[in-house]
């Protein structure tokens, strides 16, 4: 099984370093120097950790054959892929690898369809449900357990407790204020 375990941001310096977006939680596992990575696009890897370290709080990263600016920037964007083996779960009851989460199912705690998981966006506050609607809309929805209350596996869906006005139309939104008016 294959899992995103980076984004590649822009070149820092002139001799090859990039910064990256971590995506896992074990990067010094992951992302260790030696480790070989999968890419999408496939076409830009495989690629080899050839350094790591930290600066300013940021990963920053050296692939083995990349030796210069140019080439680093050339990788800008590249998801870097590992090689998971299928029974190894998170450690903790309640964290998730995105393929486990990405087509569930997304319904209120009332039961109300709001649609599908399509992605998992990653920012640096806070994990990002890209939830796509039955009329084809997306919403996007934080992954914060105030909001998203359950997810059950089995069943191939999230229970979302959303506040008023996250994935409510405006007109929906509207319409109640006119009646508690």
């Amino acid at each position: 099984m294959q899992l995103v375990v980076a984004r590649i941001g822009r070149a820092h310096g002139i001799k090859g370093e990039v910064t990256v977006e971590v995506r896992t939680d074990e990067p010094e596992l992951r992302l260790a120097p030696g480790a070989v990575l999968a890419t999408d696009p496939a076409a830009t890897g495989p690629l080899t950790i050839e350094t790591g370290r930290v600066h300013s709080g940021r990963l920053l990263l050296r692939f083995e054959g990349v030796k210069d600016r140019t080439a680093a920037e050339a990788l800008r964007n590249t998801l870097l892929i590992a090689e998971v083996d299928p029974d190894e779960l998170p450690e903790e009851e309640d964290e998730y690898y995105d393929h486990q989460l990405i087509d569930l199912d997304v319904v209120t705690k009332d039961g109300v369809e709001v649609g599908r998981i399509t992605e998992i966006s990653h920012l640096p506050s806070q994990d990002l449900f890209i939830v796509e609607r039955p009329d084809g809309s997306e919403v996007m929805i934080p992954f914060v357990e105030e909001i998203v209350t359950e997810i059950d596996l089995e069943e191939q869906r999230a229970i979302v407790s959303p506040p008023p006005g996250l994935i409510d139309d405006r007109a929906e939104v509207a319409s109640s204020r006119d009646e508690q008016a």
